[in-house]
Protein backbone atom coordinates (compact mmCIF):
# COMPACT_ATOMS: atom_id res chain seq x y z
CA UNK A 1 0.00 0.00 0.00
CA UNK A 2 1.23 3.61 -0.70
CA UNK A 3 2.73 5.49 2.39
CA UNK A 4 0.17 8.46 2.63
CA UNK A 5 1.28 11.64 4.52
CA UNK A 6 -1.45 11.95 6.90
CA UNK A 7 -4.99 9.90 7.00
CA UNK A 8 -8.08 10.61 8.77
CA UNK A 9 -9.91 8.95 11.50
CA UNK A 10 -13.51 9.97 11.93
CA UNK A 11 -14.96 8.99 14.59
CA UNK A 12 -18.81 8.14 14.12
CA UNK A 13 -20.04 5.41 16.61
CA UNK A 14 -21.42 7.82 18.91
CA UNK A 15 -25.23 7.78 19.89
CA UNK A 16 -26.10 11.63 20.31
CA UNK A 17 -28.62 10.45 22.94
CA UNK A 18 -29.38 13.84 24.12
CA UNK A 19 -30.95 14.30 20.37
CA UNK A 20 -33.63 11.82 22.12
CA UNK A 21 -35.82 10.15 19.70
CA UNK A 22 -34.17 11.62 16.77
CA UNK A 23 -31.05 8.72 17.50
CA UNK A 24 -33.71 5.89 18.57
CA UNK A 25 -32.92 3.99 15.30
CA UNK A 26 -29.70 6.13 13.78
CA UNK A 27 -26.00 7.36 14.91
CA UNK A 28 -25.61 10.46 15.24
CA UNK A 29 -23.74 11.88 12.29
CA UNK A 30 -26.43 9.84 10.07
CA UNK A 31 -28.80 12.18 11.39
CA UNK A 32 -29.97 14.79 8.47
CA UNK A 33 -29.14 18.66 8.32
CA UNK A 34 -29.86 21.39 6.43
CA UNK A 35 -32.71 19.23 4.38
CA UNK A 36 -30.09 17.63 1.91
CA UNK A 37 -27.13 16.41 3.91
CA UNK A 38 -26.58 14.09 7.06
CA UNK A 39 -24.34 15.45 9.44
CA UNK A 40 -21.50 13.58 9.01
CA UNK A 41 -21.35 14.99 5.20
CA UNK A 42 -19.06 17.79 6.71
CA UNK A 43 -16.19 16.34 7.95
CA UNK A 44 -15.99 14.07 5.22
CA UNK A 45 -16.08 17.03 2.99
CA UNK A 46 -13.45 18.68 5.10
CA UNK A 47 -11.23 15.62 4.40
CA UNK A 48 -11.36 15.50 0.30
CA UNK A 49 -11.28 19.70 0.20
CA UNK A 50 -8.46 19.57 2.60
CA UNK A 51 -6.80 16.73 0.38
CA UNK A 52 -7.07 13.68 2.86
CA UNK A 53 -8.00 10.81 0.18
CA UNK A 54 -7.63 7.91 3.05
CA UNK A 55 -10.50 7.79 5.62
CA UNK A 56 -11.52 5.54 8.18
CA UNK A 57 -14.81 5.56 9.65
CA UNK A 58 -15.31 4.33 12.88
CA UNK A 59 -18.87 2.85 13.32
CA UNK A 60 -20.73 1.21 16.16
CA UNK A 61 -24.20 2.44 17.33
CA UNK A 62 -27.27 1.71 15.02
CA UNK A 63 -24.31 1.86 12.15
CA UNK A 64 -27.07 0.99 9.42
CA UNK A 65 -28.09 4.12 7.79
CA UNK A 66 -24.47 5.68 8.54
CA UNK A 67 -23.10 2.72 6.51
CA UNK A 68 -25.52 3.02 3.27
CA UNK A 69 -25.19 6.50 3.59
CA UNK A 70 -21.17 6.17 2.95
CA UNK A 71 -21.24 3.12 0.68
CA UNK A 72 -17.49 3.16 -1.09
CA UNK A 73 -17.37 6.82 -0.86
CA UNK A 74 -18.34 8.04 -4.44
CA UNK A 75 -19.54 11.31 -3.24
CA UNK A 76 -17.17 12.01 -1.90
CA UNK A 77 -14.51 11.23 -4.28
CA UNK A 78 -13.29 8.37 -1.99
CA UNK A 79 -13.84 5.46 -3.73
CA UNK A 80 -10.05 4.75 -4.58
CA UNK A 81 -7.95 1.91 -4.85
CA UNK A 82 -5.46 3.46 -2.63
CA UNK A 83 -6.68 4.87 0.20
CA UNK A 84 -10.19 6.02 -0.14
CA UNK A 85 -12.86 5.65 2.66
CA UNK A 86 -13.25 2.31 5.04
CA UNK A 87 -15.95 1.86 7.33
CA UNK A 88 -14.56 0.31 10.64
CA UNK A 89 -17.14 -1.24 12.87
CA UNK A 90 -15.71 -3.31 16.04
CA UNK A 91 -15.14 -6.64 14.96
CA UNK A 92 -14.60 -10.52 16.96
CA UNK A 93 -11.10 -11.29 17.19
CA UNK A 94 -9.97 -14.92 18.23
CA UNK A 95 -9.68 -14.17 22.31
CA UNK A 96 -12.82 -11.89 22.28
CA UNK A 97 -15.25 -9.61 20.81
CA UNK A 98 -14.75 -6.00 22.24
CA UNK A 99 -17.35 -3.21 21.53
CA UNK A 100 -15.36 0.64 21.21
CA UNK A 101 -15.45 1.89 25.04
CA UNK A 102 -14.22 5.58 24.55
CA UNK A 103 -12.50 7.68 21.43
CA UNK A 104 -9.26 6.47 22.07
CA UNK A 105 -10.11 2.60 22.72
CA UNK A 106 -11.78 2.98 19.48
CA UNK A 107 -8.77 4.47 17.55
CA UNK A 108 -6.55 1.74 19.30
CA UNK A 109 -8.70 -1.00 18.29
CA UNK A 110 -7.73 -0.10 14.23
CA UNK A 111 -3.97 -0.37 14.42
CA UNK A 112 -3.14 -2.36 12.31
CA UNK A 113 -5.49 -0.27 9.64
CA UNK A 114 -3.54 2.64 10.25
CA UNK A 115 -0.11 0.59 10.45
CA UNK A 116 -1.19 -0.31 6.74
CA UNK A 117 -0.60 3.40 5.47
CA UNK A 118 2.55 3.60 7.57
CA UNK A 119 1.77 7.59 7.50
CA UNK A 120 3.56 10.75 9.18
CA UNK A 121 0.73 12.08 10.72
CA UNK A 122 -2.74 10.91 11.49
CA UNK A 123 -5.90 13.23 11.80
CA UNK A 124 -9.08 12.17 14.75
CA UNK A 125 -12.03 13.65 14.03
CA UNK A 126 -15.28 13.91 15.70
CA UNK A 127 -18.47 12.71 12.68
CA UNK A 128 -21.44 15.20 14.71
CA UNK A 129 -19.87 18.73 14.12
CA UNK A 130 -20.72 20.88 11.86
CA UNK A 131 -18.55 23.59 10.26
CA UNK A 132 -15.95 24.08 7.28
CA UNK A 133 -12.09 23.65 8.17
CA UNK A 134 -9.17 23.08 5.92
CA UNK A 135 -7.06 20.43 7.60
CA UNK A 136 -4.05 21.06 5.20
CA UNK A 137 -3.69 24.44 6.80
CA UNK A 138 -4.07 23.23 10.32
CA UNK A 139 -0.85 20.39 9.33
CA UNK A 140 1.14 22.87 8.79
CA UNK A 141 0.69 24.81 11.57
CA UNK A 142 1.59 21.18 12.99
CA UNK A 143 4.78 20.97 10.85
CA UNK A 144 6.19 24.30 11.28
CA UNK A 145 5.20 24.05 15.28
CA UNK A 146 7.29 20.54 15.17
CA UNK A 147 4.59 19.62 17.17
CA UNK A 148 4.04 16.17 18.10
CA UNK A 149 0.23 16.83 19.20
CA UNK A 150 -1.70 19.73 17.51
CA UNK A 151 -5.10 20.82 19.11
CA UNK A 152 -8.03 23.15 17.51
CA UNK A 153 -9.18 24.64 19.37
CA UNK A 154 -11.69 27.68 19.08
CA UNK A 155 -12.36 31.05 21.51
CA UNK A 156 -14.97 30.88 23.16
CA UNK A 157 -17.20 33.41 25.73
CA UNK A 158 -15.63 33.07 28.64
CA UNK A 159 -18.64 32.60 30.95
CA UNK A 160 -19.34 29.22 28.87
CA UNK A 161 -16.13 28.04 29.22
CA UNK A 162 -16.76 25.87 31.87
CA UNK A 163 -18.50 23.78 29.63
CA UNK A 164 -16.00 22.61 27.47
CA UNK A 165 -12.19 20.72 27.71
CA UNK A 166 -10.09 24.24 28.08
CA UNK A 167 -6.02 24.64 26.74
CA UNK A 168 -3.92 26.80 28.72
CA UNK A 169 -1.47 27.94 26.18
CA UNK A 170 1.70 30.45 25.94
CA UNK A 171 2.93 32.72 23.21
CA UNK A 172 3.80 30.57 21.22
CA UNK A 173 0.47 28.73 21.41
CA UNK A 174 2.36 25.85 23.09
CA UNK A 175 -0.34 23.84 25.48
CA UNK A 176 1.48 24.87 29.01
CA UNK A 177 -1.82 23.38 30.94
CA UNK A 178 -5.68 21.95 30.22
CA UNK A 179 -8.90 21.42 32.47
CA UNK A 180 -11.50 19.48 31.42
CA UNK A 181 -15.15 21.43 32.54
CA UNK A 182 -12.96 23.60 34.97
CA UNK A 183 -15.32 25.59 37.63
CA UNK A 184 -12.92 28.90 37.19
CA UNK A 185 -11.10 28.53 33.40
CA UNK A 186 -8.24 30.31 33.29
CA UNK A 187 -8.68 30.27 29.16
CA UNK A 188 -11.55 30.68 26.81
CA UNK A 189 -9.49 28.10 24.14
CA UNK A 190 -11.79 25.18 24.21
CA UNK A 191 -11.12 21.74 22.78
CA UNK A 192 -12.86 21.08 19.42
CA UNK A 193 -11.90 17.35 19.28
CA UNK A 194 -9.84 17.37 16.40
CA UNK A 195 -6.23 16.13 16.79
CA UNK A 196 -3.31 16.18 14.52
CA UNK A 197 -0.61 13.67 16.01
CA UNK A 198 2.48 12.75 14.52
CA UNK A 199 2.38 8.71 14.06
CA UNK A 200 5.11 7.07 16.46
CA UNK A 201 3.75 9.83 19.46
CA UNK A 202 0.02 8.55 18.36
CA UNK A 203 1.12 4.94 18.49
CA UNK A 204 2.61 4.37 21.15
CA UNK A 205 0.47 6.91 24.00
CA UNK A 206 -2.49 4.14 22.63
CA UNK A 207 -0.14 1.26 23.07
CA UNK A 208 0.27 2.71 26.86
CA UNK A 209 -2.89 3.28 27.76
CA UNK A 210 -4.76 0.32 26.43
CA UNK A 211 -5.62 -1.37 29.76
CA UNK A 212 -7.33 1.92 30.80
CA UNK A 213 -10.87 1.29 30.54
CA UNK A 214 -13.08 3.66 28.20
CA UNK A 215 -9.74 5.37 26.86
CA UNK A 216 -10.15 8.74 25.89
CA UNK A 217 -8.45 11.55 24.29
CA UNK A 218 -9.05 14.36 26.55
CA UNK A 219 -8.57 12.22 29.72
CA UNK A 220 -5.92 9.86 28.90
CA UNK A 221 -4.11 10.13 25.99
CA UNK A 222 -3.54 13.90 25.87
CA UNK A 223 -2.47 13.96 29.65
CA UNK A 224 -0.13 11.43 28.74
CA UNK A 225 1.64 12.87 26.07
CA UNK A 226 2.09 15.78 27.94
CA UNK A 227 3.49 13.79 30.95
CA UNK A 228 5.86 11.93 28.68
CA UNK A 229 7.14 15.63 27.89
CA UNK A 230 5.48 15.56 23.82
CA UNK A 231 5.44 19.32 22.70
CA UNK A 232 1.47 20.22 22.65
CA UNK A 233 0.48 22.87 20.05
CA UNK A 234 -3.01 24.79 20.00
CA UNK A 235 -4.18 25.82 16.50
CA UNK A 236 -7.00 28.24 16.73
CA UNK A 237 -9.79 28.14 14.90
CA UNK A 238 -12.38 31.39 13.95
CA UNK A 239 -14.71 29.67 11.66
CA UNK A 240 -18.21 28.85 11.99
CA UNK A 241 -18.13 25.47 14.36
CA UNK A 242 -21.49 24.42 15.65
CA UNK A 243 -21.71 20.99 18.19
CA UNK A 244 -25.35 20.01 17.23
CA UNK A 245 -25.10 17.85 20.18
CA UNK A 246 -28.59 19.20 21.72
CA UNK A 247 -31.85 19.47 19.81
CA UNK A 248 -31.73 23.24 20.62
CA UNK A 249 -28.29 23.71 18.85
CA UNK A 250 -29.81 21.31 16.28
CA UNK A 251 -32.72 23.45 15.07
CA UNK A 252 -30.91 26.76 15.91
CA UNK A 253 -27.82 25.67 13.40
CA UNK A 254 -30.90 24.39 10.67
CA UNK A 255 -32.52 27.73 11.09
CA UNK A 256 -29.25 29.92 10.87
CA UNK A 257 -29.26 28.33 7.52
CA UNK A 258 -32.29 30.29 5.58
CA UNK A 259 -31.12 33.42 7.47
CA UNK A 260 -31.24 36.10 4.46
CA UNK A 261 -26.85 36.35 5.02
CA UNK A 262 -26.57 32.70 6.92
CA UNK A 263 -23.34 32.78 9.16
CA UNK A 264 -22.68 29.26 7.61
CA UNK A 265 -23.03 29.22 4.04
CA UNK A 266 -23.46 26.12 2.59
CA UNK A 267 -23.12 27.01 -0.89
CA UNK A 268 -19.49 28.40 -1.47
CA UNK A 269 -17.96 26.65 -4.91
CA UNK A 270 -14.57 26.85 -3.59
CA UNK A 271 -15.19 24.22 -0.38
CA UNK A 272 -18.65 22.29 -1.63
CA UNK A 273 -20.13 20.00 0.85
CA UNK A 274 -20.83 16.76 -0.73
CA UNK A 275 -23.50 14.20 -0.09
CA UNK A 276 -24.80 10.98 -0.97
CA UNK A 277 -27.96 11.99 -4.04
CA UNK A 278 -31.18 10.14 -4.34
CA UNK A 279 -32.17 10.30 -8.25
CA UNK A 280 -35.90 12.01 -7.28
CA UNK A 281 -37.71 14.46 -9.12
CA UNK A 282 -37.68 18.30 -8.80
CA UNK A 283 -39.65 19.77 -6.20
CA UNK A 284 -43.39 21.04 -6.60
CA UNK A 285 -44.92 23.76 -5.76
CA UNK A 286 -48.29 24.21 -6.32
CA UNK A 287 -50.69 27.48 -7.73
CA UNK A 288 -52.30 27.08 -3.51
CA UNK A 289 -48.38 26.98 -1.76
CA UNK A 290 -46.95 30.03 0.02
CA UNK A 291 -43.12 29.97 0.92
CA UNK A 292 -41.00 32.06 2.93
CA UNK A 293 -37.41 32.11 3.71
CA UNK A 294 -36.96 28.01 3.58
CA UNK A 295 -35.38 25.29 2.53
CA UNK A 296 -37.29 22.79 0.12
CA UNK A 297 -35.27 19.65 -0.48
CA UNK A 298 -35.68 17.96 -4.04
CA UNK A 299 -38.48 16.03 -4.85
CA UNK A 300 -40.83 17.94 -2.59
CA UNK A 301 -44.41 18.65 -2.88
CA UNK A 302 -45.65 21.50 -1.28
CA UNK A 303 -49.52 22.60 -1.22
CA UNK A 304 -49.89 24.60 1.72
CA UNK A 305 -48.11 27.29 3.60
CA UNK A 306 -44.15 26.94 4.76
CA UNK A 307 -42.31 29.55 6.62
CA UNK A 308 -39.08 29.68 8.33
CA UNK A 309 -38.65 26.40 8.10
CA UNK A 310 -36.29 23.29 6.78
CA UNK A 311 -37.64 20.80 4.69
CA UNK A 312 -35.81 17.83 2.86
CA UNK A 313 -36.41 15.47 -0.38
CA UNK A 314 -39.91 14.14 -0.66
CA UNK A 315 -41.41 15.71 2.19
CA UNK A 316 -45.00 16.97 1.36
CA UNK A 317 -47.12 19.41 2.65
CA UNK A 318 -50.88 19.09 1.57
CA UNK A 319 -53.14 21.84 1.24
CA UNK A 320 -54.34 23.86 3.80
CA UNK A 321 -51.48 22.85 5.96
CA UNK A 322 -49.35 25.42 8.09
CA UNK A 323 -45.69 24.55 9.02
CA UNK A 324 -43.41 27.27 10.95
CA UNK A 325 -40.32 27.57 12.64
CA UNK A 326 -39.70 23.45 11.71
CA UNK A 327 -37.80 20.79 10.34
CA UNK A 328 -39.18 18.28 8.54
CA UNK A 329 -36.68 15.35 7.38
CA UNK A 330 -36.97 12.96 4.28
CA UNK A 331 -40.64 11.65 3.00
CA UNK A 332 -42.34 13.22 5.49
CA UNK A 333 -46.40 14.00 4.94
CA UNK A 334 -48.20 16.54 6.53
CA UNK A 335 -51.59 15.67 6.37
CA UNK A 336 -54.62 18.71 5.24
CA UNK A 337 -54.89 21.70 7.52
CA UNK A 338 -52.21 20.65 9.74
CA UNK A 339 -50.35 23.06 11.58
CA UNK A 340 -46.55 22.41 12.63
CA UNK A 341 -44.99 25.16 14.74
CA UNK A 342 -41.26 25.32 15.89
CA UNK A 343 -41.00 21.14 15.89
CA UNK A 344 -38.13 18.35 14.64
CA UNK A 345 -39.84 15.77 12.64
CA UNK A 346 -37.74 13.21 11.86
CA UNK A 347 -37.93 11.09 8.54
CA UNK A 348 -41.07 8.80 6.95
CA UNK A 349 -43.64 10.59 9.44
CA UNK A 350 -46.99 11.05 8.80
CA UNK A 351 -48.93 13.69 10.42
CA UNK A 352 -52.86 13.37 9.98
CA UNK A 353 -55.33 16.35 8.68
CA UNK A 354 -56.12 18.97 11.51
CA UNK A 355 -53.53 18.21 13.35
CA UNK A 356 -51.82 20.66 15.52
CA UNK A 357 -48.17 20.53 16.67
CA UNK A 358 -46.43 22.97 18.89
CA UNK A 359 -49.28 24.52 20.55
CA UNK A 360 -49.70 26.09 24.20
CA UNK A 361 -48.13 27.29 27.15
CA UNK A 362 -44.37 25.43 27.95
CA UNK A 363 -43.95 22.63 30.68
CA UNK A 364 -40.97 20.72 31.43
CA UNK A 365 -40.35 17.23 29.92
CA UNK A 366 -41.73 14.65 32.30
CA UNK A 367 -39.65 11.96 30.27
CA UNK A 368 -36.32 14.20 30.03
CA UNK A 369 -36.38 18.11 31.03
CA UNK A 370 -32.65 18.10 30.19
CA UNK A 371 -33.03 16.47 26.55
CA UNK A 372 -36.62 17.52 25.54
CA UNK A 373 -36.61 21.15 25.94
CA UNK A 374 -36.19 24.48 23.95
CA UNK A 375 -39.72 24.30 23.74
CA UNK A 376 -39.82 21.99 20.57
CA UNK A 377 -41.97 19.50 19.87
CA UNK A 378 -39.87 16.13 19.04
CA UNK A 379 -41.22 13.36 16.39
CA UNK A 380 -38.76 10.20 16.02
CA UNK A 381 -38.46 8.48 12.76
CA UNK A 382 -41.35 6.49 10.93
CA UNK A 383 -43.99 7.99 13.85
CA UNK A 384 -47.77 8.23 12.61
CA UNK A 385 -49.65 11.07 14.09
CA UNK A 386 -53.66 10.78 13.85
CA UNK A 387 -55.94 13.09 12.56
CA UNK A 388 -57.63 15.69 14.45
CA UNK A 389 -55.13 16.14 17.79
CA UNK A 390 -53.34 18.85 19.62
CA UNK A 391 -49.53 18.23 21.00
CA UNK A 392 -47.78 20.92 23.26
CA UNK A 393 -44.62 21.86 23.63
CA UNK A 394 -41.78 20.36 24.74
CA UNK A 395 -42.56 17.16 23.69
CA UNK A 396 -41.39 13.67 22.68
CA UNK A 397 -43.55 11.13 20.49
CA UNK A 398 -42.40 8.04 18.90
CA UNK A 399 -43.73 5.08 17.04
CA UNK A 400 -47.32 4.73 15.61
CA UNK A 401 -49.68 6.32 17.17
CA UNK A 402 -53.62 6.22 17.28
CA UNK A 403 -56.48 8.60 18.79
CA UNK A 404 -56.48 6.42 22.09
CA UNK A 405 -53.13 7.67 22.86
CA UNK A 406 -54.09 10.95 23.20
CA UNK A 407 -56.81 11.49 26.11
CA UNK A 408 -59.44 14.11 24.82
CA UNK A 409 -57.43 14.48 21.68
CA UNK A 410 -54.36 15.83 23.25
CA UNK A 411 -50.70 15.03 24.53
CA UNK A 412 -49.97 18.55 26.45
CA UNK A 413 -46.83 20.26 27.28
CA UNK A 414 -44.31 18.37 28.45
CA UNK A 415 -45.98 14.80 27.80
CA UNK A 416 -44.64 12.21 25.95
CA UNK A 417 -45.85 8.94 23.79
CA UNK A 418 -42.99 6.22 23.12
CA UNK A 419 -44.81 3.22 22.25
CA UNK A 420 -44.34 0.06 23.68
CA UNK A 421 -40.68 -1.71 23.04
CA UNK A 422 -39.23 1.56 21.52
CA UNK A 423 -36.51 3.68 22.80
CA UNK A 424 -36.21 7.21 24.06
Amino acid sequence: MVRKEMIAMLLAGGQGSRLGVLTSDVAKPAVSFGGKYRIIDFPLSNCINSGIDAVGVLTQYQPLVLNSHIGIGIPWDLDRNNGGVTVLPPYEKSDASEWYSGTANAIYQNLKYMESYNPEYVLILSGDHIYKMDYEAMLDFHKQKNADVTIAVLPVPMEEASRFGIMITDDENRITDFEEKPEHPRSNLASMGIYIFSWPVLRDALIAMSEQSNCDFGKHIIPYCKDHDQRLFAYEFNGYWKDVGTLGSYWEANMELIDLIPEFNLYEEYWKIYTKQDMIEPQFVAESAQIERSIIGAGAQIYGQVYNSVLGAGVIVEEGAVVRDSILMKNTVIGRNAEIEKAIIAEDCTVGENTRIGVGEEAPSRLNASIYAFGLATIGEKTSIPANVRIGKNTAIRGITDAADYPEGELASGGYIIKAGEQS
